[in-house]
């Protein structure tokens, strides 16, 4: 069964991840708030890599929602077509884009509620903008997040939100968005889903999958 490391145990996992990522940022390019806010919508079921692929061509032209308002839906669609799920994100792209030029001057909110209110954007996707693009404090719970957190004993919930209000509450709130980073390159580099490289793993002292492993 599942469980939850002690606070001195966390405490170490989080300063051997520090060591092993100095410096985290994401891994999307971006230059501001909104080029971010499009590459993560992008990045929904796809690989950073492939996103900075798309975006590379994609920001040179199109800078502001007004830009993408001059498309139809499937002309943004062939834009973004290697992404996967094109069709949909191409969709709340464009919806996106109108609400920010109506309600927000062109701008992005800057407020998590706020930005779960426009289309193609959850919990996940808001934290990412306000995390990296307005500096707040917040952890973003995706796959890898969800999975090496879990794996570890940084949380232990099978729901992604209890697996946030888990990091939130284990993790000092002004490590939040370095952890974050933290477990998605861990996840990325180690920690993999299907053949985590548990023998290069510096965190097999504490990581509760791998105690159950060698049970």
């Amino acid at each position: 069964m599942k469980d939850i490391l002690h606070k001195s145990e966390i405490k170490e996992v989080l300063d051997i991840l520090k060591k092993l990522y100095p410096n985290p940022k994401s891994e999307l390019n971006y230059s501001n708030p909104f080029e971010l806010l499009i590459a993560t919508i992008l990045a929904a079921q796809c690989t950073d890599k492939r996103v900075n692929m798309i975006t590379k061509d994609l920001f040179k032209k199109y800078k502001k929602p007004e830009d993408y308002l001059e498309l139809s839906e499937e002309e943004l669609g062939k834009k973004i077509k290697s992404c996967g799920f094109y069709r949909n994100k191409s969709k709340n792209i464009l919806k996106t884009c109108k609400i920010l030029v109506e309600k927000y001057g062109g701008k992005v909110p800057n407020s998590r509620e706020e930005l779960m209110k426009l289309p193609g954007v959850g919990r996940k996707t808001a934290n990412v903008v306000i995390s990296n693009a307005f500096n707040q404090d917040a952890i973003a719970v995706d796959t890898h997040v969800f999975r090496v957190s879990n794996r570890i004993g940084l949380a232990n919930s099978n729901d992604v939100f209890d697996t946030e209000k888990d990091l939130m509450n284990n993790i000092p709130k002004k490590d939040w968005s370095d952890a974050h980073h933290w477990l998605i390159f861990h996840g990325r580099r180690v920690c993999k889903a299907r053949r985590p490289k548990c023998e290069e793993c510096p965190l097999t002292k504490y990581c509760l999958y791998y105690k159950n492993q060698i049970k």
